[in-house]
């Protein structure tokens, strides 16, 4: 039987957290930064009580849950586009934007699904060098050229938990010619209370040249839905609901999502919890020399240099006591670190009772 010839990419392919452990169950799984509270229980309750009609088709537009993003961002629903999960928008933007021999700039050290999307177009990945794992404004415009058409930034930055602050995103886009879109990835920034932190979207609202991308899988604990959101000039949106699928955000999704947003107290809950929990388990492991960076997001980087024993080593004996973390040698290249989600207290209670056991 004769395979008809496809496209070959020469591109190491994501690599998820892990989830599984063979033959082990009770599985502690701290890999993938999800929500450490889970979901809303108004989510959950709508979602039990609905009466979907699950035959038809779900609205193209996502028209109600963008009027539930615009009032509660106060931002224009006309420049709101919503995709399955933020990955999706992420795809949309290179497809747009696009075509070989286009050059793209990502931070080394940043979310991998940058880089994937732009290279399945064709366009060529160009890594701006990192100052202490933090996005360097003078390395990305150091690399900028004539093919440069978009800067990719998360900020705070998966994985390493840093980030540019107000002042250094206003001078990002200030140095970066007008003509190149700067895409800024705010997926984590409901945990952010660093004084010297603004979301991007607050900045850059009436910026043509700026693309805003957010999601629910985090905070909102809807990761399993795929649902996620971008903001940029009408024109822009205008020109990607051409290329949208027609039907890409279920229905479930874009319902759960408008109920999420409505609950304040899931959300404050969610912001306080990590803040007490990542602060605790940061503390707790610098006294057995286990560093971490700053608590900005939902996770730590963990630094295993002064430690007796290596990430990798951690990461297998935690593994053998059925708790995952990420291990950042894969696909991001970092070494003898560790990402480690914060979940619940007694998640993270396990995870350090292990933690100490294997350091003893």
């Amino acid at each position: 039987m004769t395979v008809p010839m496809f496209k070959k990419f020469k591109i190491e392919a994501y690599k998820p957290g892990k989830s599984k452990i063979s033959k082990a169950t009770n599985i502690t799984k701290l890999s993938a930064n999800e929500s450490a509270l889970g979901v809303s229980p108004k989510v959950m309750q709508v979602l039990n009580n609905k009466n979907f009609n699950l035959s038809k088709y779900p609205d193209s537009k996502a028209r109600v849950l963008r009027k539930a993003i615009s009032n509660k961002f106060n931002c224009d629903f006309n420049k709101i586009i919503c995709g399955a999960g933020s990955d999706e928008i992420i795809q949309m933007i290179c497809q747009l934007y696009l075509k070989q021999s286009d050059e793209v700039i990502v931070p080394q050290y940043s979310f991998l699904m940058y880089r994937i999307y732009a290279q399945i177009v064709g366009a060529k990945v160009i890594f701006s060098k990192e100052k202490n794992f933090k996005v360097s404004i003078a390395e990305v415009i150091k690399k900028v050229t004539k093919k440069t058409k978009i800067v990719f930034v998360a900020n705070p930055n998966n994985p390493t938990g840093t980030y540019l602050n107000k002042l250094e995103l206003l001078e990002l886009r200030k140095k970066l010619k007008k003509n190149i879109l700067l895409v800024l990835d705010d997926a984590y920034f409901e945990y952010m209370k660093n004084n010297d932190y603004t979301p991007s979207l607050d900045l850059f609202k009436n910026k043509d040249n700026v693309f805003v991308i957010r999601t629910f899988s985090k905070i909102y604990g809807l990761a399993s839905l795929r649902i996620g959101w971008g903001y940029a000039s009408k024109k822009i949106i205008d020109a990607m609901n051409v290329i949208k699928p027609p039907f890409n955000v279920n229905q479930l999704a874009q319902v759960a999502a408008v109920e999420a947003l409505k609950d304040r107290n899931f959300i404050n809950q969610s912001v306080r919890h990590n803040a007490i929990e990542a602060n605790k388990v940061k503390n707790i492991l610098e006294k057995i020399g286990i560093f971490s960076s700053e608590v900005t997001a939902n996770f730590l980087l963990l630094n295993f240099d002064k430690c007796k024993f290596s990430a990798n080593y951690i990461f297998k004996k935690l593994q053998s006591r059925g708790i995952i973390l990420r291990s950042t040698k894969d696909g991001y290249n970092i070494k003898n670190k560790l990402r480690l989600t914060i979940g619940s207290i007694k998640e993270n209670k396990k995870f350090i009772s292990a933690i100490k056991l294997i350091l003893n």
